[in-house]
């Protein structure tokens, strides 16, 4: 892994959280982003070299909607930048983690995504990302 590409937090209201980021921040998100296989709006703000992603549910039944019904609103997961995502699934697949889905599939933001089970991560969600090229 390279380093963390961003950090992911579920919100009720991504407008609501945008301008609230937009004041702690000082600065608009620089893209907003519907990720239809996901089932969510996202956008992303940059500071310095790390980057926030904000995640709205756009179905009742998305991964996001069933996150917050739980939890509430707050950080989601960790995303990693990797080289291969497809060879670092592999490698992490042979160390025993679970992956919740067998291939990358396209996320937001230009990426190839794959995300790790928490159950094997200490409770955390990592994704891994890879930029397209």
């Amino acid at each position: 892994m390279l380093k963390i590409e961003h950090i992911g937090i579920a919100v009720k209201n991504i407008e609501q959280s945008n301008d609230l980021f937009a004041k702690l921040f000082g600065k608009p998100p620089y893209k907003m982003e519907k990720v239809e296989s996901e089932s969510v709006s996202t956008s992303f703000f940059m500071l310095g070299e790390n980057k926030i992603e904000l995640l709205e549910a756009t179905h009742s039944e998305s991964s996001i909607a069933k996150f917050i019904e739980k939890k509430g609103e707050g950080i989601h997961h960790i995303a990693f930048d990797v080289k291969d995502i497809v060879a670092e699934m592999k490698r992490l697949k042979e160390e025993g983690f679970i992956l919740l889905s067998e291939e990358p599939k396209q996320g937001a933001d230009n990426k190839l995504i794959c995300f790790l089970h928490p159950k094997g991560t200490n409770g955390v969600l990592i994704e891994l990302c890879q930029e397209i090229i």
